[in-house]
């Protein structure tokens, strides 16, 4: 009765019960996984670990290398100082250097032909390097505060050797002829120049030797450095010169003696050409057509040829005239004179009243004025009476002094040896003495 009574109180417990199991389950199964979690074991000591993963530490970022370039060039005709550096400086930069640099070197004498090197660092201007000549370079450097300038000599490296040859024809050809350069020659011939005319006096089978210091710059030839002896023999008669300086005089040329070579004219103001027209007081002219006197020596030359003082001097005319063309005057010692005609070109910095010392180029050989080709007709005069240059004997110049002449011969009798070849040991050993003081 109960039972039939009761019935959806029955059914209803029983659904309870079904809906609880699911949930107990579920329950248990997350206490399961619980308790496994937390009471797993700890791992040994030697059991294998994952590694930690690392950190690298980035370090300063590199030094940028820092660009170095080198311009290497020479001079052109026409180039200055601010076509060489407009690219780096503005030109009152330009023109403060110039002023700067006027009591070391003056920035307008640059002259075409002369090497020189820029050094650039990124880009920017470090470095001018320009050779003067062939002893002293100009350094212009820049730094924070202007430019730094200075005139220093050139680092050469320097061989003594004895260079000798025989002439077939002309110094000059022979000179090539063994390999070396014609400034050798053209040395050779201003050591000799009082004694020897190199345009009338030579003769096949005359000889030379020279011991000359040879330069390197860099490890290249680079010219040659002094001639510390030489010998000329020219048609039988031997001449000697060696370089010295007495005490506070310049250093010259003596003789084994210790007479000094120079004297007080050249032979010639040339150092190579030919005598076209000799001096003679009567001469058919080639263009006048008539006889005259011809109180002068031609010297026929290629145009450009340089032209020397044959005289210390003074410049007392110079200038142009319809049938000398350009020409200079000079005012030598004891009432001389001497003329040149039909110059091309004055030399730089020639004016009137200026001094000039023997062997200075004055001009170069043209055919300017009443000239049937290039050529210089050299005059001299003494007391304004024409005189045949060849006929003129001066006497030389102060020998060496009594306070220096027993140094001169220390020095000068192991240069003798050498000259003769008969000490080539004592050679090498000043090559290698010359070679460890160049470095």
């Amino acid at each position: 009765m109960d039972f039939d009574f009761n019935p959806p109180r029955i059914m209803a417990q029983r659904r309870r019960k079904k809906n609880r199991a699911p949930l107990l389950v579920l329950l248990l199964t997350l206490f399961g996984i619980l308790y496994f979690i937390t009471t797993r074991p700890s791992a040994p000591p030697t059991e294998a670990r994952t590694a930690p993963i690392e950190t690298t530490i980035q370090g300063p970022p590199p030094i940028p290398e820092i660009q170095r370039q080198i311009i290497e060039g020479a001079i052109r005709p026409g180039e200055t100082i601010t076509n060489l550096l407009s690219a780096y400086f503005s030109l009152q930069e330009i023109h403060d250097l110039g002023q700067q640099s006027r009591g070391v070197f003056p920035l307008s004498n640059i002259c075409a032909g002369k090497p020189y090197k820029i050094c650039l660092t990124d880009g920017s201007f470090e470095q001018l390097e320009y050779d003067i000549d062939n002893d002293d370079q100009l350094i212009i450097r820049h730094g924070k505060e202007g430019f730094d300038v200075e005139r220093i000599a050139i680092d050469y490296t320097v061989e003594t050797g004895l260079v000798e040859g025989t002439i077939a024809s002309s110094l000059f050809e022979t000179v090539a002829d063994i390999g070396e350069s014609v400034d050798l020659a053209m040395t050779l011939a201003d050591i000799f120049a009082w004694d020897v005319n190199f345009i009338l006096d030579i003769r096949a089978g005359d000889s030379f030797k020279a011991l000359v210091e040879k330069r390197y710059r860099e490890g290249q030839p680079a010219g040659y450095g002094r001639i510390l002896a030489a010998e000329f023999t020219n048609q039988g008669e031997t001449f000697r010169a060696f370089l010295f300086k007495d005490g506070d005089n310049p250093a010259s040329y003596y003789d084994a003696k210790g007479n000094s070579l120079r004297k007080a004219f050249l032979k010639a103001p040339l150092a190579f050409s030919r005598i076209s027209s000799g001096f003679t007081l009567k001469r058919f002219h080639p263009i006048s057509k008539i006889w005259k006197a011809h109180p002068a020596i031609d010297y026929a030359a290629p145009t450009g040829t340089p032209i020397k003082a044959v005289g210390d001097a003074t410049i007392t005319k110079i200038g142009y005239a319809k049938y000398n063309g350009n020409f200079i005057k000079l005012r030598h010692i004891n009432s001389y004179e001497t003329l040149y005609l039909h110059m091309s070109r004055f030399a730089k910095g020639m004016k009137q009243g200026k001094k000039i010392s023997q062997g200075t180029v004055i001009g170069y050989v043209g055919s300017t004025g009443l000239a049937t080709g290039p050529h210089l007709c050299f005059r001299m005069y003494r007391n304004g009476t024409p005189v045949n240059p060849y006929k003129i004997k001066t006497p030389a110049a102060t020998p060496i002094s009594r306070a220096h002449m027993a140094e001169f011969q220390a020095m000068s009798a192991p240069l003798l040896v050498q000259l003769q070849g008969n000490d080539t040991h004592q050679a090498k050993a000043n090559r290698s003495e010359n070679e460890s003081r160049a470095q």
